[in-house]
């Protein structure tokens, strides 16, 4: 099953003690915008875990709701939580259908979760997702390689960039970090 997410414009960044996480606001229903200022970002396991999500809102609110009691039954292990997210998504029929994908960070891990049941770990502490991924990615890349923004400053570049180019991007930025 490949997912084709065109709402949202979610990005990562990891950098010198910081973990930024952003999203922008718009929602997409068909060919035409529902909301533009839905937060597809949220905070976990007493505030030390990053997450956001594209696809369906409520796929991805389903997503978010079974993560999380992963992350409580294995006591805050992100990457032991995420394997037994993305092993029972691939095998559960239900779950199977959801059309959503996650990106969830704290200080030891930076991880996608795929509609596949996939678990990437990007090897440049970028992880992006969503229609405008592209755009932010390639944008990421830059500010790291040619400027000395923080990770936060890095993330709201990015989507703005991102907004700029994608239709299914907005410039209604949310973001939050986590530093350690």
């Amino acid at each position: 099953m490949e997912i084709n997410i065109k709402s949202t414009t979610i990005i990562a960044v990891k950098k010198d003690n910081m973990l930024a996480i952003g999203g922008d606001g718009q929602v997409t229903f068909g060919n035409y915008v529902i909301k533009n200022t839905a937060r597809k970002i949220r905070r976990m396991y007493r505030d030390s875990i990053l997450s956001g999500f594209a696809g369906s809102a409520a796929d991805g609110l389903a997503l978010y709701e079974r993560l999380e009691k992963k992350i409580e039954e294995y006591n805050g292990n992100l990457l032991k939580a995420s394997v037994e997210l993305a092993r029972e998504w691939r095998t559960d029929k239900v779950l199977r259908r959801l059309e959503a994908m996650i990106i969830v960070g704290n200080k030891d891990n930076l991880l996608v979760i795929s509609g596949n049941g996939d678990i990437l770990e990007p090897d440049d502490n970028i992880a992006v997702v969503g229609s405008g991924a592209p755009y932010a990615y390639a944008a990421a890349k830059a500010l790291i390689k040619f400027t000395n923004l923080n990770a936060l400053e890095i993330v709201k570049n990015s989507l703005e960039i991102a907004s700029n180019i994608c239709i299914y991007t907005n410039s209604n930025i949310i973001t939050d970090f986590i530093q350690w």
